[in-house]
């Protein structure tokens, strides 16, 4: 009986420790971010702390996560159920609780503050029933993510506030065609403007993405880590 005790607490103190390496990991080499394609994001921030952004495409939904934003309620946007590990206390928030009554709503994690912004605005996209994020981590580096959008009026307030790393639809079917999203990064003039969501059906296209022609563009090939400084 005493030794499964002892081998119970050296497997739990192994675990821990693991854990406990892998967040002084993170912490060390700072905050960083996945594209994984389409309209798909995974931000490991310098705690360690992982987050989910329109879960769909590609791969890299093996890290327990800490929080789960969803955009809006289209299926290339929602698959939540890929997500198999979550951490305890986390957090799922979509559209529904960020932007009710008119009101968009912030939310404070500690690790981060996610700001629900405008988006939608086109005849695919209900304004009313779509958010983009704008999520801030504790050392200041902010991470705009349009969600599925054309032009919003809200983009030139964005522009105000030097924002770090900008992500713009311009797929040019659903959502606003690439002039429009090249315009949009201009409104918006943050660090680095990065194109996604280029194409239906496809994770990545490269070509489309040269075409996102802005001052400070940044191309993320789909399955690339880039950590965000």
């Amino acid at each position: 009986m005493m030794k499964r005790t002892l081998c119970g607490i050296l497997s739990l103190s192994i675990l821990l420790l693991g854990c406990g390496a892998a967040a002084a990991e993170s912490a060390a080499s700072g905050p960083r971010l996945l594209y994984q394609g389409h309209g798909s994001l995974r931000i490991v921030t310098a705690e360690g702390k992982v987050i989910y952004i329109d879960p769909y495409a590609g791969e890299g939904y093996d890290l327990p996560a800490d929080l789960i934003l969803v955009t809006h309620g289209h299926p290339d946007h929602t698959a939540v159920d890929l997500i198999k590990n979550r951490n305890d206390g986390c957090r799922v928030i979509t559209w529904k609780e960020a932007l009710t009554d008119g009101e968009y709503k912030t939310f404070d994690l500690g690790y981060a503050s996610v700001e629900a912004v405008q988006a939608g605005n086109n005849r695919n996209h209900d304004i009313r029933e779509c958010v983009g994020w704008v999520i801030t981590l504790a050392g200041g580096i902010t991470v705009y993510a349009s969600g599925d959008t054309s032009a919003t009026d809200q983009m030139a307030e964005l522009g105000e506030r030097d924002l770090h790393y900008a992500f713009f639809v311009c797929d040019g079917k659903f959502n606003m065609d690439m002039d429009e999203a090249i315009d949009c990064a201009k409104r918006v003039n943050a660090r680095h403007s990065i194109p996604y969501h280029m194409a239906p059906g496809s994770l990545f296209d490269p070509e489309r993405a040269e075409l996102f022609d802005v001052p400070n563009r940044l191309i993320i090939p789909a399955g690339e880590e880039i950590m965000l400084e």
